[in-house]
């Protein structure tokens, strides 16, 4: 297979699959280096780069980095927000051979010392060399990661005002070209309540091999604009909507995830005025384009809105929920969107992004199923949906597709003994693209590898060649010998007068005594009301009855801002748990 690299200027291919980031990099500033690689739109301006603008800019921090001290397989972590800074660090970084990782931004909703602490212990583990951020984090930062002997350099951006013209920097650092295939390219994190956890380390040949075999999956042509605002310490968001577009030549369209929530009409936007034909988004991001830009809004528009020119908005998250889909669908359609546009994907830092890939050129399968059926015997019975009724009876599956060329996937039972089709268990996959193994984490690396195959902790089944996902194996909540998938709880309850959309939580409480789980319900309320507490209460209780004949032996009802949410923006389930134990039940968190 050949990896095309163009944009619709200067289509551009190359003869054979490079070997490096960095041999892309030589390849596209030699034959596109006028075409515009980088949009970034931020609340007060738009800024253009063409592909030999971003590559100097990023060449500018390698020298930066360089004069500090960082040398050929070094860690650098980028402490910086969403912008220039962050994408021409990441990609400095690279051309010195060095391995970038990045850091999710501490924000107003993170605790400041937990933050700082997070930093710190990354640091101290993974022999970090230099810390990028801004003059006014270099003072904490400073102090909590006071004498770490590795840590040659804190430096803010400020400081690479320092390193002068960059007009035959680039050239000398792509002459160079240090990186060897099986050299890690960079590291992603897998995203967690505190910050980052485990590091994956991808090397140059596996990112090449994912983009290669993902860009067929999508049928990606040069002349696709892809537009995202997903956060880049994500791989939905660093490979998706940065890497892919920047190595394949394609216009890529950036906003901040900040931005994005403030102001959703900005992705909407900025598919109209460029265009734009791919991009990625979580389940929850469905919903909330759906119920947060309001109709109003898009009347008032310079132009009307027209969102025609989207081929593929691929859901990213497990699992898929088809209502999230329809609810989307039904609000944009006027607005030109085409219904075949929704198509989903399995996907993971541990596989560099894309597992699996729904078919692009149709709607991605509905399983109807069983739901007592995938409860108690963790089979996926096929059910009529004519005849599943109203009694919640049945569960609706989206596919999240087949495997991605060169990867291959199974489910397995506890032992790791593969299981028939339609039986639920853990997802393994082995690929060209893998993980080299969590960076200085042997335990964990030899827990989750055996042999060829990674164990990937979540839950699916195989139907008809394709997976469908039904959660993670650690959240799986058994009641009285029922599996019970938090999500289906917690999707259940997200419109309750009351309770704040999507910040519910399930999750399992070990009970000595019956030797089982007992159900525990957290859901943040918009309300202080004692009566209206009491209505909502109830509500919760029935719901979960009525759709899992499972009672809920603990439901709390918490204020905004209680719950934990994970780097990457997702509740998290096992923190909030702990908190539940420890600060609700005194139980210290057992």
């Amino acid at each position: 297979m050949t990896m095309t690299y163009s944009t619709s200027q200067v289509p551009v291919r190359m003869d054979s699959l490079p070997n490096t980031l960095l041999d892309c990099a030589r390849h596209l500033t030699d034959h596109a280096g006028n075409n515009i690689a980088l949009t970034l739109i931020t609340p007060d301006d738009t800024r253009h780069f063409t592909t030999t603008e971003f590559f100097n800019q990023s060449a500018r921090y390698a020298r930066a980095l360089e004069k500090a001290g960082v040398e050929l397989g070094d860690l650098v972590v980028l402490v910086l927000q969403h912008g220039e800074d962050v994408l021409f660090g990441f990609w400095g970084a690279l051309l010195l051979g060095a391995v970038p990782s990045i850091m999710p931004f501490l924000t107003p909703k993170l605790d400041p010392d937990r933050y700082y602490d997070s930093v710190s212990k990354l640091v101290r583990l993974s022999a970090v060399k230099a810390v990028i951020t801004y003059p006014e984090l270099q003072p904490a930062l400073e102090k909590a990661l006071a004498g770490i002997d590795t840590l040659a350099a804190i430096m803010n951006v400020t400081d690479l005002e320092s390193a002068g013209a960059t007009s035959n920097y680039l050239a000398d650092y792509l002459d160079r070209a240090p990186s060897r295939p099986a050299d890690t390219a960079f590291l992603q994190h897998s995203s967690g309540s505190t910050g980052l956890q485990k590091g994956v380390m991808l090397s140059h040949g596996a990112v090449l091999n994912q983009i290669a075999a993902y860009s067929e999956s999508i049928n990606l042509t040069p002349d696709d604009v892809i537009v995202s605002w997903l956060p880049l310490y994500h791989d939905m968001g660093l490979i998706a909507g940065f890497i892919m577009p920047i190595i394949q030549g394609n216009h890529l369209v950036l906003m901040s995830p900040f931005h994005w929530i403030r102001e959703p009409l900005v992705l909407l936007r900025a598919v109209q005025d460029y265009n734009g034909t791919i991009c990625w988004l979580p389940n929850f991001a469905y919903n909330f384009m759906a119920t947060r830009v309001r109709p109003s809004a898009l009347e008032n528009l310079d132009n009307p809105l027209d969102v025609s020119s989207l081929r593929a908005v691929i859901n990213c998250s497990e699992p898929v929920r088809d209502d999230s889909h329809q609810t989307f669908y039904d609000f944009y359609a006027e607005y030109g969107l085409n219904r075949a546009a929704l198509q989903t994907c399995y996907a993971m830092a541990e596989n560099t992004f894309a597992v699996t890939q729904s078919d692009i050129t149709r709607l991605p399968n509905v399983d109807v199923i069983n739901r007592t059926a995938i409860m108690e015997r963790k089979i996926a019975e096929p059910m009529d949906a004519t005849q599943a009724g109203e009694n919640g009876a049945a569960r609706r599956m989206v596919s999240c597709g087949k495997p991605i060329p060169n990867t291959e996937i199974r489910v397995v039972d506890a032992e790791r003994n593969p299981l028939p089709e339609r039986h639920v268990g853990e997802i393994a996959l082995r690929s060209n693209c893998m993980l080299s193994g969590y960076y200085r984490r042997e335990e964990e690396t030899a827990q989750a590898l055996d042999g060829e195959w990674y164990y990937t902790g979540d839950l699916g089944y195989i139907a008809a060649g394709e997976l469908y996902i039904t959660g993670r194996q650690k959240d799986l909540i058994i009641v009285g010998g029922k599996n019970i998938y938090p999500q289906d709880i917690e999707n259940i309850l997200n419109d309750i007068p009351g309770v704040h959309p999507g910040r519910t939580v399930a999750f399992g409480v070990f009970n000595d005594s019956l030797g089982t789980e007992d159900l525990a319900v957290l859901a943040e309320v918009d309300t202080a009301d004692p009566d209206e507490h009491k209505a909502i209460t109830r509500e919760i209780r029935a719901r979960i009855a009525q759709s899992t004949d499972t009672m809920a032996k603990f439901v709390h009802l918490v204020e905004p801002m209680w719950l934990h949410k994970t780097s990457s923006g997702k509740i998290a389930r096992g923190a909030n748990r702990d908190k539940f134990l420890t600060e609700v039940l005194g139980r210290n968190g057992k």
